[in-house]
């Protein structure tokens, strides 16, 4: 919150938005149960198999919710581990592979193909026709160890965030009305939420900044054309060529 009201032109001390923060009760209440996570033992978690680029790893996971009369509601979260960018959300009553190669093929038109996509070993994620799909697509697969959660921590910290911030505080009417403020959620977080892992930005600003860098090593790689206005090049003319004298 300081840092919004820094980059929003207020000129506050931090301690002073801390203690407006608690007095207010703004904070969100966490059930926590401290205990210590290893690593694990697989090669596909996010401590030993780490993003160091945009589309390096996506990782994807299911949460589950239900609507006011009662009726399950499943959502399929999809985020760039290395932008910290939630790049779905998607709402339904029940998900197949199908739905989900469906989802990610849209993500990979609109964005292009992460090089892996890291998820657990849910019944969706495993079967032989996403993993058909995504080797066609070239894209490599990361599955954790069976109940090993922390393998996996950006997208369950993200669901964590999720829960506490929308879903434990909003009763749904219907499934549009959930896909709409899922999405309007979605939106709050990727552009107006600064983010500690990324240097207290937003995700996509950071993004952002990402594509402009690469957009000046581009140019910088790409030789300069004739100015506007300037006279044409002569054309190319072969090495033994010798212009005749009148």
């Amino acid at each position: 919150m300081h840092e919004i009201l820094v980059g929003v032109g207020w000129r506050v001390n931090v301690k002073r938005v801390h203690r407006l923060w608690k007095a207010e009760h703004l904070q969100v209440p966490r059930k926590q149960r401290k205990r210590r996570r290893l690593p694990g033992n697989s090669e596909n978690g996010c401590v030993r198999h780490k993003a160091t680029h945009r589309n390096h790893v996506w990782s994807y996971d299911f949460l589950a919710d239900r609507t006011e009369d009662g009726r399950q509601l499943k959502l399929l979260v999809v985020i760039d581990e290395f932008t910290r960018e939630c790049l779905a959300v998607e709402a339904g009553r029940t998900f197949t592979a199908r739905d989900v190669r469906l989802t990610l093929q849209y993500l990979f038109a609109v964005r292009g193909a992460p090089e892996h996509v890291r998820s657990d070993n849910g019944p969706e994620f495993i079967a032989r026709e996403i993993q058909r799909w995504l080797k066609q697509a070239s894209v490599g697969t990361l599955y954790i160890q069976k109940a090993s959660p922390w393998e996996n921590g950006y997208v369950e910290s993200f669901n964590g965030r999720l829960r506490d911030e929308l879903l434990n505080g909003e009763l749904f009417l219907s499934l549009a009305e959930a896909r709409y403020v899922l999405d309007e959620w979605r939106l709050e977080y990727n552009h107006r939420r600064p983010h500690s892992g990324i240097g207290w930005q937003t995700p996509a600003a950071f993004a952002a900044k990402l594509d402009d860098k690469a957009a000046e090593a581009f140019s910088a790689a790409t030789p300069a054309g004739p100015s506007v206005g300037a006279p044409p090049l002569p054309p190319a003319q072969p090495a033994n060529h010798h212009p005749i004298l009148s």
